[in-house]
């Protein structure tokens, strides 16, 4: 299958290929919980996250500098008022914006050639990127709207991490950066270029530095022989009962222990 800017993202390069956000699916990270059995719904197309207005937002900026902005209207019609115009509640994403572009420096790390697909064989799967901003030769930078640049996040028996790990950026820097290597042969670094949606946004290019990608391509290593088990159908999917997935396909048996209502969180 050939990858293309329209069909990346369909059941079927998804089902042939592996990508950071199907690995994050069934893996999970330190913020947010794996659920094979949704990445699975999802990735044969039964299953689709609803979308909320912080994921919109960020979808906005996204589509502004990657030049697909009439695409996202098309997509996402509930963004705009009959006039064309962002709704009130999105207008953070214009501010963001208008941030970005008043900062040469940024600018310069999201001038590389955008939305560069590649694909190449790991881990016994084939693996498929879209990266935001690739300047060959140079690095791999990925444009990230966010909540918080600094604002850490706690996790139970680890402690506070910063948003790159909790989220499962450096995964992504891990696969991105690997993936351009064995296409190009060529081992870049990965850079975050970071915009809040606070109030007076806050931006900044972050190096996410080779121990934390090395470290990153390790666990991925390490879990895919379990991850293509259960999207091959060679084993069946755990669920976590918690995601929104799981409740629209519970189906009652039995009762539950009070002990077991938090037993999963």
């Amino acid at each position: 299958m050939i990858l293309t800017s329209e069909n990346y993202y369909s059941k079927e390069a998804n089902i042939e290929y592996m990508s950071v956000s199907q690995f994050k699916d069934f893996n999970g990270t330190y913020g947010k919980m794996p659920c094979e059995f949704s990445a699975l719904e999802k990735m044969h197309g039964r299953w689709e996250d609803s979308k909320t207005t912080a994921l919109l937002v960020g979808g906005y900026v996204d589509a502004y500098f990657e030049g697909s902005l009439d695409k996202f209207k098309e997509d996402n019609p509930e963004v705009f008022t009959l006039g064309g115009d962002l709704r009130a509640n999105f207008k953070k994403a214009d501010n963001i914006i208008k941030r970005i572009e008043r900062d040469d420096y940024f600018m310069k790390y999201l001038s590389g050639k955008k939305q560069v697909i590649m694909t190449f064989e790991m881990f016994d799967s084939k693996w498929k990127i879209k990266m935001d901003s690739y300047l060959s030769g140079t690095a791999i930078v990925d444009l990230k709207i966010v909540k918080s640049i600094t604002k850490p996040e706690w996790v139970r028996d680890f402690g506070y991490l910063d948003f790159i790990r909790y989220w499962g950026y450096d995964i992504q820097g891990a696969v991105y950066q690997k993936g351009v290597e064995l296409v190009t042969g060529e081992k870049l670094p990965f850079y975050i270029a970071a915009a809040t949606k606070e109030e007076e946004p806050d931006i900044q290019i972050i190096h996410v530095t080779q121990n934390y990608l090395d470290e990153a391509l390790s666990m991925v290593e390490a879990d895919m022989p379990r991850t293509l088990r259960v999207k091959n159908g060679e084993e069946p999917p755990d669920k976590c009962e918690l995601c929104d997935c799981c409740k629209h396909n519970r189906i009652l048996t039995a009762p539950i222990t009070i002990s077991e209502l938090v037993d999963r969180i």
